[in-house]
């Protein structure tokens, strides 16, 4: 099994407490927080990872080099932004396997990818979506479900209980060479959100502690959660 790891984010809204680096390239407890996601996927049957990456990819590069956890790394820079479809679909090329694991290099979900895994096969699914359970929260755009298909993505709004999307996709390659898009396109509105309702998505709901690092308070609340993990 091979994984794309989105890893090209700016960071804009974290600058005034980190450097000018990539958002996924943080330092958390005096690791990049990609070293978190590294550690907990190592775990599983992945044997290549793909790191897409833009904005000064070589920080990525020049730290983690071409193997981390005994895990082969390859990296897809592109040289203008591909949008986080985009960018899946321009690292696909650096894989060779029916179904892909793509996941975002700014939220830690340490979900179990065999069950994840499982779940994609016994439901015959071509792009199953890893879901969180969340309570009281207004960062996220909550997710509708008709058992385990995905029927509606909703705008950001004060929410008191709902499942998010966790940031953990599975995907047939097959799925990904049909985007007729050119140029930059979002993953998440030109794709999921068009596809909601139909039998394509499917959603797996996870407990697993969630950590997205975009504000700075979620990024300071990272230092203590990631240090007992």
């Amino acid at each position: 099994m091979e994984a794309i790891i989105l890893a090209g984010g700016l960071g804009t809204r974290l600058r005034k407490v980190i450097a000018d680096i990539p958002k996924p390239m943080a330092p958390v407890n005096e690791n990049p927080f990609l070293w978190y996601i590294f550690r907990w996927i190592k775990q599983y049957p992945v044997d290549k990872l793909i790191i897409s990456a833009g904005y000064k990819a070589e920080n990525i590069k020049s730290c983690f080099g071409d193997i981390v956890f005994d895990i082969p790394v390859e990296y897809a820079v592109e040289e203008n932004p591909l949008g986080t479809g985009g960018a899946v679909r321009y690292a696909l090329q650096r894989t060779s396997g029916d179904d892909i694991i793509v996941l975002n290099g700014d939220t830690y979900f340490p979900v179990d990818l065999r069950k994840f895994i499982l779940f994609h096969k016994e439901n015959n699914s071509s792009f199953t979506i890893a879901l969180k359970r969340m309570r009281d929260f207004d960062r996220y755009g909550t997710v509708e479900c008709a058992g385990n298909i995905i029927k509606k993505f909703n705008e950001k709004k004060y929410c008191k209980e709902g499942l998010i999307n966790g940031g953990i996709y599975l995907i047939n390659r097959n799925i990904i060479e049909s985007w007729n898009i050119s140029g930059a396109f979002s993953l998440e509105k030109d794709i999921m959100e068009k596809e909601a309702g139909t039998s394509l998505l499917k959603g797996m709901v996870f407990g697993d502690v969630f950590i997205d690092i975009g504000i700075p308070e979620d990024y300071r609340k990272a230092q203590t959660i990631l240090r007992s993990v």
